[in-house]
C-alpha cells in the first residue's frame, strides 16, 4: 500500500498501518456521517499522506524518535524525547502542522484524541521499550485531517 511514499513506508516499520489510522476516523466520524465506510475512512488518510507537508512532518518526527532509542539526540533534548516530557510540546506542534491542511475542524479532531487517545494512539502512547513521543502525535494528526477532509466533502 506504500507505494513510494517514504513516510507511508516509515509508518509502516514503525508499527503504523493506515487501515488502523482509518479505524479511528470512523469511529469519530460514523456518528455525525451515517453510512460512511471504512474504505471512505482509509481513501481521505491515503489522500492526507500523500500531501508532501504530511510527509516531511511524519519523517521528522520519526527520526526524531527513532534518534531518541538510538540514545543519540544531544542532551537534554535526548532525555526530554525520551521520557515524553508533557512540558515539552514540540511533538503536539509538529502533528498540528497536519492538522491545519483541513482547516481548523482538524484542530477540534486533534485535540479530542491526543486527549481520548483512542485506539492505536493508545497503543503508541503507552508502548514499553520504543520511543513514540512524536509518532502517537502524528497519527492523531493524521487521523484528525483525514476526519476533517471527510467533513468537508459530506459538507
Amino acid at each position: 500500500m506504500s507505494g513510494q511514499n517514504p513516510a507511508v513506508r516509515l509508518l509502516e516499520e514503525r508499527g503504523v498501518s493506515l487501515d488502523a489510522v482509518a479505524e479511528i476516523v470512523c469511529q469519530i466520524q460514523q456518528g455525525y456521517y451515517p453510512g460512511l465506510t471504512p474504505e471512505e475512512c482509509l481513501q481521505s488518510v491515503l489522500k492526507v499522506v500523500e500531501k508532501r507537508e504530511v510527509q516531511y512532518a511524519v519523517l521528522t518526527g520519526v527520526a526524531l524518535d527513532m534518534l531518541a532509542e538510538q540514545e543519540s539526540l544531544p542532551s537534554p533534548l535526548q532525555e526530554i524525547v525520551a521520557r515524553d516530557d508533557f512540558l515539552y510540546g514540540v511533538d503536539e506542534i509538529l502533528a498540528l502542522s497536519i492538522t491545519n491542511v483541513y482547516g481548523s475542524i482538524g484542530l477540534t479532531n486533534f485535540g479530542y484524541l491526543d486527549k481520548s487517545k483512542p485506539g492505536l494512539i493508545g497503543q503508541l502512547d503507552s508502548s514499553e521499550g520504543r520511543v513514540n513521543t512524536f509518532l502517537d502525535d502524528l497519527v492523531a494528526g493524521i487521523a484528525a485531517a483525514a476526519a476533517a477532509k471527510i467533513a468537508h466533502q459530506r459538507q
